[in-house]
């Protein structure tokens, strides 16, 4: 990708280009969300946007190219949607003049069911395109998994309920279908794809409990598995 050939040449002459900025759009996940707690009755939810895969993206790149530290934006929204997400690109996104923005949508989406999938796919591209429009790179990176334990308990009821809400909708497989939609509108715009459903499902044929990489039980995935997201965004600048 040419953010690649960017990071290079900042780095063998400092001085005479800007640091690439790297912007990621997205829902909680994006934001760097973890896990949830009773707070006095209400459901709140732990921010700690240092450990989203942005920033770590970031350490990985500055790691590589001390010379080029890439600039951050993070412009993950808890509860986002694509739909939401394309209303927002220029305000929250392109105003940076960024280099390449990566796209992760699909986990809220998906909880719409049939009655969104096809706006789901439009917005996707629209987002795609408005990123190309711009002279910006883009990746969609697919999401993790969600829990599938529709027998879970726990104390807090409304966490419960929300597990079990989320689970049926993952067993009934529409997360993956929007994803599919979602690597459709990817292909047509020629957009690089980093799909990280597909790898958490290759753990998942291998034995592993994906519920267990979720930091709120619900979808919010461990901060661990944040490094997976990006070293996999990193290996797709170099691959793609």
């Amino acid at each position: 990708m040419k953010i690649i050939e960017k990071f290079k040449a900042k780095h063998a002459a400092m001085y005479d280009h800007r640091r690439p900025v790297i912007a990621f759009l997205g829902d909680s996940v994006t934001q760097g969300c973890f896990e949830i707690f009773d707070d006095h009755g209400h459901i709140e939810t732990k921010f700690c946007p240092e450990d989203a895969y942005s920033e770590k993206v970031g350490h990985i790149l500055g790691m590589l190219y001390p010379n080029a530290a890439p600039v951050i934006v993070n412009a993950g929204i808890s509860g986002d949607t694509s739909w939401n997400g394309l209303t927002r690109l220029e305000r929250d996104v392109l105003s940076f003049r960024p280099d390449l923005v990566t796209v992760c949508y699909g986990l809220n989406d998906a909880g719409w069911g049939e009655g969104k999938i096809d706006e789901y796919e439009k917005s996707m591209r629209g987002i795609f395109e408005g990123i190309k429009a711009s002279g910006a790179e883009a990746i969609f990176l697919t999401p993790s998994l969600r829990s599938d334990d529709t027998d879970y308990r726990n104390p807090i009821k409304m966490l419960e309920d929300c597990v079990r809400q989320n689970a049926k909708n993952e067993r009934e497989g529409w997360l993956q279908r929007y994803v599919e939609r979602g690597r459709k509108a990817a292909k047509e715009a020629g957009v690089p794809i980093c799909d990280c459903t597909e790898l958490w499902l290759t753990l998942k044929a291998g034995g592993v409990n994906t519920n267990a990489l979720l930091a709120n039980d619900v979808n919010h995935p461990s901060r661990e598995m944040h490094w997976m997201f990006a070293y996999e965004l990193v290996k797709t600048m170099f691959e793609a």
